[in-house]
């Protein structure tokens, strides 16, 4: 009999031993209750609290990833939107986000939904694409005064995704195309207006140096040359170029020639053709052939 006291005793104590001892963990912090009243944060490490009288609560000090559901909202310009968010936040007050609050998750989640639906709602949809940080920032902000009082710091709140109509795609699609358009005829009339003034200067040279355009034409030719090309266009200058220079030639030629003088009972001049040499009577003026 004695001997079964002694291990009940045992047991008991063992029990309650089991009962005392808590463990806080490094990323947490413990709140300390005793006959329901608030004693204070204890540390991470072990902790000793006295069973049936003391109540100790874990609360981890890490930082939480929360994401905020897809939320359906009309935007200020009236185009209906559905938008997602994603909301970083930790405990900075262990006491106050066990005290102040039943479920500090739980209030989170709801608040920064209806933040994020009076912020966007704000906003216009070309300021909602273009300036999340500025609405990234205002979520932050209400969510930080709203959460101070359970002990909680939002880090960080970032716009997720942000779903368009199909119609507000297609739009949003021809306004892009119709604004990249512009941009190229914007630049394809700066190219011409480049090459107008660059053309301008080309010609003045080529009007102070005439052969200047003759080696362009050549060039050109040379060019036209390559593609292997069955019709060749001479330019109009070029043409009369090569008519000067054929009536150049045609009075070197002329000038060069020697004057034959008629002898007596010889026969005049001749004209060379395909039968033969034609004897030209009845005149003594030597005939110059014109190129």
């Amino acid at each position: 009999m004695p001997v079964l006291i002694v291990v009940i005793v045992a047991l008991v104590v063992l029990i309650a031993l089991g009962m005392a001892v808590k463990i806080v963990k490094q990323y947490e912090q413990g709140v300390l209750f005793r006959l329901g009243r608030v004693v204070g944060p204890r540390e991470p490490g072990l902790r000793l609290i006295v069973p049936f009288v003391d109540v100790l609560h874990r609360v981890s000090l890490r930082i939480v990833t929360m994401p905020i559901q897809s939320q359906g909202i009309i935007t200020r310009d009236n185009v209906s939107v559905d938008v997602s968010a994603v909301a970083y936040f930790r405990v900075v007050d262990p006491v106050k986000s066990v005290v102040a609050i039943e479920n500090v998750h739980a209030a989170i989640d709801q608040i920064a939904q209806t933040t994020l639906r009076k912020v966007v709602g704000q906003h216009t949809l070309d300021q909602t694409l273009s300036e999340t940080d500025a609405i990234n920032l205002d979520i932050r902000q209400i969510l930080d005064v709203a959460t101070v009082e359970w002990g909680v710091e939002v880090t960080l709140v970032e716009l997720k995704d942000i779903q368009l109509p199909d119609s507000m795609k297609r739009a949003m699609a021809r306004q892009a195309e119709a604004e990249r358009e512009k941009r190229a005829k914007i630049i394809n009339a700066e190219g011409e207006s480049l090459a107008a003034a660059a053309l301008g200067d080309a010609s003045d040279i080529m009007m102070e140096h005439p052969l200047a355009l003759q080696l362009r034409n050549l060039q050109s030719l040379v060019e036209i040359g390559v593609d292997k090309n069955t019709t060749v266009v001479f330019p109009a200058p070029l043409m009369s170029t090569i008519g000067e220079l054929g009536t150049f030639l045609a009075r070197e030629t002329a000038a060069a020639a020697p004057l034959t003088a008629p002898t007596t009972g010889s026969v005049g001049p001749v004209v060379k053709t395909a039968r033969g040499d034609i004897p030209i009577q009845g005149t003594a003026t030597p005939l110059v052939n014109s190129h």
